[in-house]
């Protein structure tokens, strides 16, 4: 059998890959950090980029590197272990948090800016807490359109890549147009938190695109879709999907780097805005009136429908494998547990994300440049464990310190200040990083087993 794609089937794979990552987050948050960083947007989006765009390609590199995607990425993590993150991973970027956020996201920023919203909107849903109707429809029926995309994965580069992504695109290249052509302001001075520590600031707000946690899961995707195109050798696997990374990364690239400029080019427009997404939404009123509104419409839409459609794709894949229930009937549920959980409402969604990244991106990252040493590790199977623990205790404690900040804990975030006040970039919710360093190189010189050694 032939092991190679069409030029088409290729760049399809490509662009399907681009579509998959771009979606609610990577529309709405750039745009905040380019405003908020100012003068420093550079160093902001250099930060950004790293964690948003380089994370991600390296992850899906890596997975096609070990060609099983993440369980044989955790194979030297105890059995139970491996398991249960790689299950915690598909819930956190499917059912709890990301999926959910694309409903919503189309909601607050495609749907409710055309329409409005009706008198009489809520709804008691329990003593103390109502519904938004018109919020309940737009996602019910979002949900339902992402499900019909989901169905058969065998048709993913068909109905995505050759169909939405280049809408999508084009959409996108207009408002990048209308960004350099006419910016609707000048750079200002940054603010306080993004004057000294800009490219950490840009760093973890990285962390919101979950792209990295996506890479895993779509890598395992693009594999099962390449064997569906008869592409089954493992170098021809690992070209393919470098190939589509690279595509992917190169997309995500323009995207990030014009929305930044939007947002660096803002504050006459949009000042003090919220959050991204009314950055985004003032400036293309600014440049293109009532009909941009409609482009941006366009441009959310498609790019949460996109996502939607890889998430709930890659977590039926997985859960499938797991259980008794077939990817059909998982993407089923996934849908309708996605139209439930949408429901809470974008804020609270994004507010109760900030502490679960903390604590487990790190993980997320150093697994991937582990699977990258892993060759040259002298015991693989104490390397991992040991990194991976360090890398967890010191997460552990960003995420803690964020949830007291967010729930106004303060003598629980005094406490934790107090242990590491002097951490080096505990401030910034990176106190993870120089520890797993320092381990990360410490486990070269852990002795090889008696059976490796053996077998060398």
């Amino acid at each position: 059998m032939t092991q190679r794609l069409s030029r088409a089937d290729t760049i399809g794979l490509g662009l399907m890959t681009f579509a998959f990552f771009l979606g609610a987050g990577n529309i709405i948050f750039p745009p905040l950090e380019g405003q908020l960083a100012g003068t420093n947007v550079l160093s902001a989006m250099s930060g950004f980029l790293l964690t948003a765009v380089g994370l991600p390609l390296i992850s899906i590199i890596a997975v096609a590197s070990v060609g099983g995607g993440l369980p044989s990425m955790t194979k030297d993590l105890p059995r139970g272990t491996g398991t249960f993150a790689a299950v915690l991973l598909f819930i956190i970027i499917g059912p709890a948090f990301a999926t959910p956020r694309t409903g919503l996201v189309a909601y607050e920023m495609a749907i409710k800016p055309l329409f409005g919203t009706f008198s009489d909107n809520q709804l008691l849903w329990s003593e103390g807490v109502t519904l938004d109707k018109t919020q309940a429809m737009v996602t019910t029926l979002f949900f339902i359109v992402t499900l019909m995309f989901s169905w058969s994965r065998g048709k993913l580069i068909d109905n995505i890549g050759k169909i939405l992504t280049p809408a999508l695109f084009l959409l996108l290249i207009c408002l990048a147009i209308g960004v350099i052509v006419a910016p609707q302001g000048e750079l200002t001075a940054p603010v306080a938190s993004y004057q000294d520590t800009a490219f950490t600031k840009g760093f973890i707000g990285g962390y919101n695109t979950m792209d990295t946690f996506a890479a895993l899961m779509f890598g395992m995707l693009l594999v099962d879709v390449l064997r569906g195109k008869g592409i089954t050798e493992q170098k021809a696997t690992y070209k393919y999907l470098v190939i589509a990374g690279f595509i992917a990364a190169a997309g995500l690239a323009f995207v990030y780097i014009s929305l930044f400029w939007l947002g660096a080019t803002s504050s006459t427009v949009a000042p003090d805005a919220a959050n991204g997404g009314v950055v985004l939404a003032a400036y293309v009123q600014a440049l293109f009136g009532q009909p941009g509104q409609w482009i941006l419409s366009g441009v959310v839409l498609l790019a949460c429908l996109t996502t939607a459609v890889g998430l709930v794709s890659a977590c039926a894949d997985y859960f499938s494998t797991l259980t008794s229930l077939r990817y059909r009937q998982w993407v089923i549920l996934l849908c309708i547990i996605c139209a439930m959980v949408a429901n809470v409402g974008l804020k609270q969604l994004i507010e109760l994300s900030v502490p679960v990244l903390l604590a487990l991106y790190p993980l997320t990252i150093a697994l991937v440049v582990l699977t990258f040493l892993r060759r040259w590790l002298p015991n693989p199977k104490y390397a991992f464990r040991t990194v991976m623990f360090v890398a967890l205790i010191f997460s552990l404690l960003d995420g803690m310190r964020a949830i007291s900040s967010l729930q106004k804990v303060t003598w629980v975030k005094g406490l934790l200040d107090s242990q590491t006040k002097y951490m080096p970039l505990a401030e910034q919710g990176m106190a993870w990083m120089i520890p797993t360093a320092i381990v990360m190189v410490l486990v070269f010189l852990i002795p090889a087993s008696k059976k490796q050694a053996d077998i060398k």
